[in-house]
């Protein structure tokens, strides 16, 4: 966000002050490439889903919402590169009216791939705990209508709240609660998990088995969010050290890795594509049908 990078050249000579850590500068190629290939990935994705009426199932419909929210947080920092290369050029008024407007948008977009990535494995979560321990009415109860409805007001209100997030994000309150949603989705998310898994326990003993497929898919999620998590929690609590403690040589010291933890974001949306291809033999006849044929066209 434009208020953390202005923050973080404020740090930066902080950290040179108070800290022993310089830091850390990764070539903006290395973000252009992994972005350039988590979009094309997602890209795949959505493709795979929408070629293939086997894949139209609220699940699908799902993992699309996910890979719609890893690709914003790729073209985020495409357009972000792209705004700067015009700055470099001469062709935007540094500080410019345009390039604010621009940067709010740019911005909106890189929270926009936080919260729909937050809410899309929310969604995930109790779909596959529906389809554990409801199988016999899960189609009854998620209807590929319904999934739609619960995406179509899932996007509507994480576009409102990144946009109010831009807009108010000079402001500390907002920053507190831009970082509470992270801990309070995922507390919610792990907290359906081990219900989920203590109840697929319980049930497995009074019913020797159960569906191996639900459980599959619950694992795929396990692994979903474990990444997630893993590429997203340095950054946001970057943005906690940031707001409380920017003056402490610890702080800065961590802070001095900001750019790494970009790249671990990025990382996220190239990753969670090999895993539903992994883990899904649908999606990843899918892939290689699409492959084929644009190799044979």
């Amino acid at each position: 966000m434009k208020h953390i990078l202005n923050l973080y050249e404020n740090i930066n000579s902080t950290s040179k002050n108070n800290s022993d850590c310089p830091a850390v500068i990764l070539p903006e190629e290395i973000f252009f490439t992994v972005s350039i290939v988590g979009v094309l990935e997602n890209l795949m994705v959505l493709l795979a889903v929408a070629k293939n009426k086997s894949l139209q199932s609220p699940m699908y419909f799902f993992i699309c919402s996910l890979a719609i929210s890893d690709m914003l947080g790729s073209l985020y920092k495409i357009l972000e590169n792209v705004l700067i290369m015009f700055r470099n050029m001469g062709y935007l008024e540094p500080r410019g009216s345009f390039e604010s407007t621009a940067d709010d948008v740019v911005d909106s977009l890189f929270i926009l791939s936080l919260l729909g990535s937050i809410c899309s494995l929310s969604v995930i979560a109790a779909d596959r705990y529906i389809t554990i321990f409801h199988a016999l009415q899960y189609h009854r109860i998620v209807t590929p209508h319904r999934a739609l409805v619960v995406l179509t007001v899932l996007w509507a209100g994480c576009t409102g709240s990144g946009i109010t997030i831009v807009t108010f994000s000079h402001h500390v309150p907002t920053v507190i609660a831009f970082t509470a949603l992270f801990p309070l989705m995922l507390a919610f998310i792990l907290c359906l998990y081990v219900h989920m898994f203590l109840l697929a326990r319980s049930h497995a003993r009074r019913t020797s088995s159960l569906p191996r497929a639900n459980m599959k898919g619950a694992v795929t999620l396990t692994v979903l969010l474990g990444v997630f998590i893993f590429c997203w929690a340095p950054f946001v609590l970057h943005v906690l050290l940031m707001t409380f403690c920017p003056d402490d040589p610890y702080c800065a010291c961590y802070m001095s890795l900001f750019q790494v933890n970009g790249v671990l974001i990025m990382c996220n949306a190239v990753i969670d594509p090999f895993i539903y291809a992994f883990r899904s033999p649908e999606l990843r006849v899918a892939f290689k049908k699409m492959v084929i044929c644009n190799r044979y066209q």
